[in-house]
């Protein structure tokens, strides 16, 4: 597939067929996610992948923690909550996989049990686990922005082998049990999971894709010459 097409149609996944995934077709995948660039070739970032009993435990720890009233125990900072318009991108895609799944306003018992898919890591037959190395803690954000990188081509890899994926931070909210199951070390923090398998063709939101904002909105261009060239300028040579 080429990139800009997998770049183009690539959509998150939430519903997934039983048929297994190979650790072969994982380790060719991650491969491909491992090329990501870093700051100063840190590489920070470490994949856990998960499946069968091992998944099944995280699945039944987080639902019984969540259900049970115990709060989420995530190792990086929550996000809180959503304002302007950002709250506005939140809530529209909310309603457009609540219009695909048919679920109304106050059907309060199938908004829960869609929540608590995330905690059940979206039954997928794969949980990757994404870490990074705890001692980068005190060198700021830049580790997590490298790892997102690496998530980026984590996912777009899994599409292009036919295979979907969704980021699930609901996944590791109770992040004890998650390092506990997968037996993560202590050196390393939880960021988040992907969620991946073979996409379910009828599941409903499997369809839906998030309305993206035109680059004309997010993006300014400076420097550019009349003719749209962007183009290095020749310094004077010293006199």
């Amino acid at each position: 597939m080429d990139l800009f097409e997998a770049m183009r149609e690539r959509r998150s996944i939430r519903g997934f067929t039983d048929q297994p995934v190979s650790r072969a077709l994982m380790e060719e995948i991650l491969t491909a996610a491992n090329m990501a660039p870093s700051s100063m070739n840190t590489q920070p970032w470490h994949f856990h992948v998960l499946t069968g009993e091992v998944l099944e435990n995280v699945r039944r720890g987080n639902t019984e923690r969540m259900l049970g009233g115990v709060p989420p125990s995530r190792e990086i900072p929550a996000h809180g909550k959503y304002e302007g318009v950002h709250r506005d991108r939140q809530v529209e895609i909310a309603k457009q996989l609540f219009a695909a799944m048919g679920i109304a306003r106050e059907d309060a018992e199938r908004r829960q049990d869609w929540v608590m898919r995330g905690f059940r890591q979206f039954d997928a037959p794969v949980s990757v686990v994404v870490t990074y190395d705890r001692a980068l803690n005190d060198h700021g954000p830049v580790a997590i922005f490298d790892a997102g990188a690496a998530v980026h081509g984590l996912v777009l890899a899994a599409w292009a082998k036919g295979l979907g994926a969704v980021i699930n931070g609901q996944g590791i909210m109770q992040s004890p049990v998650v390092r506990e199951c997968a037996e993560i070390p202590e050196d390393q923090v939880i960021l988040t999971c992907v969620a991946l398998g073979w996409p379910d063709r009828d599941f409903a939101a499997n369809d839906v894709k998030s309305v993206r904002r035109d680059v004309a909105e997010n993006t300014s261009f400076q420097g550019f010459d009349a003719e749209g060239q962007g183009r290095r300028l020749r310094r004077e040579a010293a006199e």
